[in-house]
């Protein structure tokens, strides 16, 4: 099932990953910089997000529209992502259009202009995303739970930064964060398609030749959890809310058996809360969970949204699903079906090149290796109930969890 991840570690420490794969037509590429909200100082809250932004608003060789066209124009599609760790600059391209792709995502990477014009112009956009944002509680709620749950901790600040954050920042503020965090040492290029994984390497060396440097990754602390209720009244239809604990970091082995303990109560929709919540008692239209693992701490989150009427029964049906999960074992059969579909997952969207890519160099980012396929696989297979139980028995004790939630509260 697994093929070949080539390395290549050039002069300048930007790392080059290449998976070839034959039978597909297309690649995925990414520029990956190992840095992002989490690294920011109290004066810089949001300025990894509005360098993102800033990369696609033109460099020395190409405008804004260049840049689309020069990837869109030639049946691509194109994108980024900033995270608390990491931000990524994507694209998806046929597969002998590489070279430019991995041309104009350099660019844009090193040679990004950060006119002052433009800039202007880009955080009153980011202020409208803010805005948007703060408007949507089924999104701000997760965010808003992080900050209630850990506080003035890096892993508990907003990505996109606030409205006075964003505005205060100067072409000076982005051009000296770039110089210390876009560097040679944290800067992975990874590949996936049916490409060759020399000249990627030959593409990279060439076109990211300027890059140089390196920084030791902050090493904080594990956060703080603050457990309690946090209710923030607004005037919307429904109550959005988070309940949850913490959870285990990205280099604990347990870490498999609380994907399998997340999908059992709220990560699928055959999962509990999903079935006993939407199902079975039409209380909620969304309701779920998921897990949040970082390098020295990871949440555990339950999220739903219901009516203001129904909002103390779906609390009251959690608490419920969160004891039988504690007090019993969950059936070999539940768990082997659990983790069957955990392995079909990963399986299946190994199919997408995106897919591949970004498996590819998270594991770099965070392993600094490759994990195969089967190494994972194995791992979700070993998961036993009595894993599961413990985990639940650890981390969902109710008195050390966090409920926030944003509703028409008196």
């Amino acid at each position: 099932m697994s093929t070949s991840v080539h390395k290549f570690v050039l002069p300048n420490g930007v790392r080059v990953l290449c998976e070839p794969i034959s039978y597909v037509q297309s690649a995925a590429i990414g520029i990956w910089c190992q840095t992002g909200s989490r690294m920011e100082s109290p004066t810089e809250a949001g300025i990894s997000h509005l360098i993102e932004h800033m990369l696609f608003k033109g460099t020395e060789r190409r405008t804004a529209e260049q840049i689309a066209q020069d990837i869109e124009g030639r049946g691509g599609s194109m994108n980024a992502f900033t995270d608390r760790e990491m931000t990524c600059y994507y694209a998806r391209v046929l597969a002998d259009d590489i070279a430019n792709a991995v041309d104009v995502l350099a660019d844009m990477f090193t040679h990004s202009k950060l006119a002052p014009d433009d800039l202007e112009l880009e955080k009153s956009v980011v202020q409208e995303e803010i805005r948007k944002y703060e408007d949507s509680p089924e999104d701000h709620i997760h965010d808003l739970h992080a900050r209630m749950r850990w506080g003035n901790h890096p892993l508990g600040k907003p990505i996109i930064g606030t409205h006075e954050s964003v505005g205060r920042f100067k072409r000076e503020d982005l051009a000296e964060y770039m110089s210390k965090r876009y560097v040679g040492g944290k800067t992975i290029v990874a590949v996936a398609g049916n490409v060759d994984p020399v000249k990627v390497r030959d593409l990279a060396e060439t076109n990211l030749e300027s890059l140089a440097n390196d920084f030791e990754l902050p090493n904080d602390p594990p956060p703080t959890s603050e457990a309690g209720e946090h209710l923030i009244s607004k005037d919307v239809e429904q109550v959005h809310f988070c309940t949850g604990g913490d959870g285990v970091n990205v280099y604990d082995d347990r870490k498999y058996a609380m994907s399998v303990l997340d999908a059992i109560l709220g990560g699928s929709m055959s999962s509990r809360l999903f079935q006993e919540i939407r199902e079975k008692r039409g209380l909620a239209y969304a309701i779920g969970s998921y897990v949040a693992p970082y390098r020295e701490a990871g949440a555990f989150t339950i999220y739903g949204g219901t009516s203001p009427k129904t909002f103390g029964e779906v609390r009251e049906v959690i608490g419920k699903e969160i004891a039988k999960i504690r007090d019993s074992l969950a059936s070999q059969e539940e768990v082997d079906r659990t983790k069957r579909m955990l392995k079909g997952n990963l399986v299946l969207g190994l199919e997408s090149m995106s897919a591949r890519m970004t498996r590819m160099a998270r594991n770099e980012m965070l392993y600094g290796r490759a994990i195969p396929v089967e190494e994972t696989l194995d791992k979700i297979g070993a998961v036993q109930p009595g894993d599961v139980r413990d985990l639940a028995v650890e981390f969902l004790e109710p008195a050390s969890l966090t409920t926030t939630a944003i509703g028409p509260f008196k």
